[in-house]
């Protein structure tokens, strides 16, 4: 009897509803499962976002900048339906449902990107925009309707998948049996090397053969991958472990907000200990005295609480009345804001690799003896920059930190530092970079020949150094969201580092705009026309490398008054097991 009951899976069930038994359920062959549609996802997601504006300029004929936009809206779409993804699987839908019916809207858009690019009447008539003396004719209202819904519908496949892959994979691991904690832990190492594989393929064969097989073809290889992996997926339903949502780290904040503000005229208790909190929690915070409008969520009124005062009942509405600990969870979550804020800035950089950058390359000779690289794949030099530096970080800088008295490293805002200074040294050097590129354009002239005659090379730099940027702010901005976030509030770590990716992106969008009205202004001279040979994109990297000068003194000027937060559980050193806070941070990550 006792054999039995340790072959079962205390928190979680098996697909009765039963209690799961490890040797029949979960471990790597369902995570293997999941991990499939996963793959899937990154491999259509970096195929479509790196090569869509040259999509939207070479074949649609749209503005150089609108291009840009609708690149960088897109994107800023995918990361911020990741966040709601979250929620609607921690609220409404399992982990489960949530990958199977976002996998299949996932593969239903890229079927339609593929049809939409098929269709001759889903496309204006082919020209060669790069020459002026060329009439092309934009995309009407239609043909953009058609690919716009197509890439908004693929997006919201993403938002559903992103947010519970790695969430429903750990779920497949038990973190109370030794030997399958040490295998959750090989688990992230695993899937993170599988996604950087899946990416590198997308910017390279998936691209290629967007740009010389099809486009239809490329998508399409997409969309029926993405089938077959939910196929996988579900085939695995018996094989999987299922665990009770812990609820939408968002739903409490809001909860505390509008309890707060329901009860805003309701006076403060004479005694700080008569604020409400649950007995129940496992983990509780002291109060604090910043943020005091906060604390009337935890006040208790006589709707909340019926009886006399020997035998107080409490009636809990988290709508009405939250607990002490939940409302400084989310005064600590505040805290964290004016790091978050300065970080945006670098994802507004990265926009451009895959927007303007690729536009820059599509100009330019890119041949590498008889082999002409795709403007998209020039994003390989970008991943192969994060990898490296990830490598040189890991197998060189850290053994001399071991050396001295910080084994730790790097800490996580020094690295969000670094990473913020390389955004600065890439649009310094991408303006360099393109002014040559101007400057060859301006002595070639109006000709027929939309190649200029200077090497694609010459943009490696902003790509490369973009990539040594990402590998540090991506590694500091998660380290320090998931380990200053509220123990109670983890999983809000991922939330803020996404919504930072999408409002860069969107920042992206309202900075191209802001530009062309005001140098459009009065006759003025256009940056960002509907060629970018005919405008200052130069000058447009120049003002990114100046907002990012002032963007990073914001961050050392926030980073030197951040104080960190209490009651955080100090990192434990390294050791043979892998503890839960270590697996958490790593399901996060991912």
């Amino acid at each position: 009897m006792e054999e039995n009951q340790k072959q079962l899976v205390s928190d979680a069930v098996d697909h009765k509803g039963n209690p799961a038994d490890r040797t029949k359920s979960g471990g790597w062959v369902a995570a293997a499962l999941i991990l499939g549609v996963e793959i899937c996802e990154r491999l259509s997601t970096f195929a479509i976002v790196v090569n869509l504006v040259t999509y939207l300029v070479g074949t649609m004929h749209l503005p150089s900048a609108t291009a840009s936009n609708a690149l960088t809206n897109f994107g800023g779409t995918a990361f911020l339906l990741s966040l709601f993804g979250g929620i609607v699987a921690d609220t409404f839908l399992t982990r489960y449902w949530t990958i199977l019916i976002f996998a299949l809207i996932n593969t239903m858009g890229t079927l339609m990107l593929a049809i939409s690019t098929a269709l001759p009447n889903l496309r204006p008539p082919p020209c060669n925009p790069t020459d002026q003396s060329s009439q092309c004719v934009e995309a009407n209202s239609l043909q953009m309707g058609v690919l716009n819904f197509a890439l908004y519908l693929y997006t919201i496949g993403v938002g559903g998948v992103k947010s519970s892959v790695s969430g429903f994979g750990t779920d497949q691991f038990d973190r109370n049996d030794d030997k399958e904690k040490r295998q959750m832990g090989r688990f992230f190492d695993f899937f993170y090397l599988i996604i950087n594989i899946g990416t590198l393929i997308a910017v390279t064969v998936l691209v290629y053969i967007q740009d010389n097989v099809g486009r239809p073809w490329g998508y399409g290889i997409c969309s029926a991958s993405m089938f077959l992996a939910a196929l996988v997926f579900l085939s695995g339903t018996k094989k999987y472990r299922y665990k009770e949502s812990p609820g939408s780290p968002v739903v409490q904040i809001l909860q505390v907000l509008v309890a707060a503000i329901r009860k805003r005229n309701v006076d403060f208790p004479s005694d700080i200990t008569q604020l409400y909190d649950d007995p129940s929690q496992e983990f509780r915070i002291s109060h604090s005295n910043k943020l005091r409008c906060l604390d009337k969520a935890s006040v208790i009124t006589s709707k909340d609480s019926t009886g006399t005062c020997e035998s107080l009942s409490i009636t809990l509405n988290p709508w009405r009345l939250c607990s002490l600990t939940r409302v400084e969870e989310v005064k600590m979550l505040t805290g964290l804001l004016p790091i978050w804020a300065t970080t945006i800035m670098f994802w507004t950089v990265y926009a451009q690799m895959v927007s303007f950058s690729v536009q820059q390359a599509l100009t330019m000779e890119r041949f590498i003896g008889n082999f002409e690289i795709p403007p998209a794949s020039f994003n390989v030099f970008m991943i192969g920059g994060i990898m490296i530096t990830i490598a040189i970080y890991d197998r060189l800088i850290m053994p001399l930190y071991k050396r001295t008295k910080i084994p730790q490293g790097l800490t996580h805002l020094q690295k969000i530092g670094i990473g913020l200074f390389f955004s600065i040294i890439a649009m310094a050097g991408a303006a360099l970079s393109e002014r040559k590129r101007l400057s060859v354009a301006k002595a070639q002239g109006n000709t027929s020949n939309p190649t200029l005659p200077v090497t694609g090379f010459l943009l490696l730099p902003q790509f490369i150094l973009v990539g040594i940027g990402d590998a540090f702010i991506y590694a500091g901005q998660l380290d320090f969201f998931i380990s200053e976030s509220p123990r109670g509030m983890k999983a809000i770590g991922t939330g803020l580092f996404l919504t930072t990716i999408a409002l860069g992106c969107f920042l992206s969008s309202i900075l191209v705009e802001i530009v062309k009205k005001i140098t459009a202004r009065n006759g003025g001279h256009d940056w960002l026309p509907r060629r970018i040979n005919d405008g200052r994109l130069d000058l447009f990297y120049a003002l990114l490398a100046v907002l990012n000068v002032v963007n990073l003194v914001l961050f050392l000027f926030c980073a030197k008054r951040y104080k960190p937060n209490p009651g955080q559980v100090a990192p434990k050193t390294k050791s043979d097991e892998v503890n839960d806070d270590d697996v958490h941070h790593k399901e996060e990550s991912v």
